[in-house]
């Protein structure tokens, strides 16, 4: 069976890996200068992108630069959608000015835990990104209430798995901070990563199959040996005859 998945990766966050992984991936989730980033790193990888082909989207966090948007803050739906319109119309005006259309948003962090289980919040960042373009994909876990908010408010959604981060039998991700949950082996990755792409399943901590059947699956710019794993990703993908292509793409 013909398969095709976009890769994508978390980018602009001070990682220091984001040109060699604007190489490998097909789409650039770029921070807007709130959790992490600032108008500048947002240019430069907005330029990259352009200049590889990359679909450019937004990353919008909570504004915890400290905690790098990875602490919840309880949020009123309002001061969600103000939160999220506020950081897509900041890239996007970055992105206009190179020539480039915004193709996604994806939340960081804890916004995006906190999205994918509160409907409330989840359809304020929806709201937002439809505000701003209602061509704009909106990426979630699969079954999350976010994709769910994204078929309300008529826009499209991707479901995203992650090659480098270990599952919990209920779908959800290990927490960070406890051992196991980054996948930093390369080839481990890549292996996650195909049969994700061809059978929409991912082995999780306690041995039992999790369904998932992604759009998109994320390999994380700031996860320790990123390049080679996203490198190795990219490789066996294509070498299991997957294609490789970025969201919102013909």
């Amino acid at each position: 069976m013909h398969r095709r998945i976009d890769m994508n990766a978390d980018l602009g966050e001070g990682a220091g890996s984001d040109e060699a992984i604007l190489g490998i991936v097909t789409s650039a989730n770029v921070a807007c200068g709130v959790h992490a980033g600032s108008p500048a790193e947002m240019r430069r990888v907005v330029r990259g992108a352009a200049a590889r082909g990359v679909g450019v989207g937004a990353h919008p966090g909570l504004r915890d630069p400290e905690g790098f948007g990875r602490r919840e803050i309880a949020l009123r739906p309002e001061e969600a959608r103000a939160l999220v319109l506020d950081q897509i119309r900041a890239l996007r005006e970055i992105a206009a000015a190179e020539g480039v259309s915004l193709r996604h948003v994806k939340p960081h962090g804890a916004l995006y835990h906190m999205a994918a289980r509160d409907g409330a919040v989840a359809r304020a960042i929806a709201e937002a990104a439809r505000e701003v373009d209602p061509r704009l994909i909106l990426v979630g876990p699969p079954g999350s209430e976010i994709l769910e908010a994204a078929r309300s408010a008529r826009l499209a959604g991707a479901r995203e798995a992650f090659a480098d981060r270990a599952y919990r039998a209920d779908g959800t991700l290990v927490p960070r901070g406890t051992a196991g949950a980054l996948v930093e082996d390369p080839e481990e990755a890549a292996r996650r990563a195909v049969r994700l792409a061809v059978e929409g399943k991912v082995a999780s901590v306690d041995g039992a199959d999790v369904s998932v059947a992604p759009d998109t699956i994320c390999v994380h710019g700031d996860t320790p040996g990123a390049v080679e794993i996203a490198r190795r990703v990219r490789a066996e993908l294509e070498r299991a005859g997957v294609e490789v292509r970025a969201l919102g793409s013909p």
